[in-house]
């Protein structure tokens, strides 16, 4: 690992060690939309164990506990995994456990996992630590697992569907004001100069899943800049699993 690499993994878990107290309470409308993609996508089953990929406080882990057999969610911020355990025992849910590791480092066992998810969370790594993430979710996963991912998924304003994008983020922000004027600067500086938000487009996605060995590929359109896209492994032998 670069250094690069090493120092994103400090700023983003000093990042989400302090916002544990507020990110439950700035989850979007569009952001719930998302969610409920995710784990509409993710179709999981009493036999089904499931691993959160950037759990946070459990907005995805736990929606899905209740219909698994086990939840492992995995963040960066040890207060993120505590808040999401917390919530857990109060919705009595045993059968959630937590991990504090960041993404780029994380090591599973192969074949441990039936389904793998991940919300909002990807777009802070590279591209080259995207596709590296998407791989080792290959292997995590038992024959026939499933791969699920939501995210902002757009490029870099090539197309008019990005710019589009752009100019309604752009659009409601400064419909807020000061505040959304002084946020327009910061989310420019982070896109611009891909410092924490670095977004890839759907299509980027659904090639990696490809290369990864991923078949059943599809994707869901969500909101203006969020998508849900989605592989299965393949059977043992070679034989893909049926779409569901």
């Amino acid at each position: 690992m670069n250094f690069s690499d090493r120092l994103g993994i400090i700023l983003q878990r000093t990042v989400w060690q302090r916002r544990v107290g507020s990110w439950e309470h700035e989850a979007s409308p569009g952001l719930e939309r998302v969610i409920d993609a995710v784990v509409d996508a993710a179709s999981v089953g009493d036999s089904d164990r499931v691993v959160d990929l950037g759990c946070g406080s459990g907005q995805v882990a736990l929606r899905i506990a209740g219909s698994a057999s086990s939840v492992l969610g995995v963040d960066i911020s040890a207060r993120m995994v505590e808040r999401m355990l917390d919530r857990a025992r109060a919705e009595g849910l045993a059968n959630v456990s937590g991990r504090v590791s960041p993404l780029e480092t994380l090591s599973l066992p192969p074949g441990s996992a039936s389904v793998i998810v991940s919300n909002y969370v990807l777009h802070h790594l590279g591209d080259a630590g995207k596709a590296r993430v998407v791989k080792l979710c290959f292997g995590w996963l038992e024959p026939g697992g499933r791969l699920v991912i939501g995210d902002m998924m757009f490029g870099r304003g090539a197309t008019s569907s990005d710019r589009q994008v752009i100019a309604g983020k752009v659009k409601l922000l400064a419909s807020k004001g000061v505040g959304g004027y002084w946020r327009i600067a910061k989310n420019a500086f982070r896109y611009l100069f891909r410092v924490q938000e670095k977004p890839v487009s759907r299509e980027r996605w659904l090639a990696m899943l490809a290369d990864a060995g991923f078949e059943a590929i599809g994707s869901r359109a969500v909101v203006s800049e969020a998508s849900v896209v989605f592989g299965r492994k393949p059977q043992a032998g070679g034989t893909a699993a049926p779409g569901h």
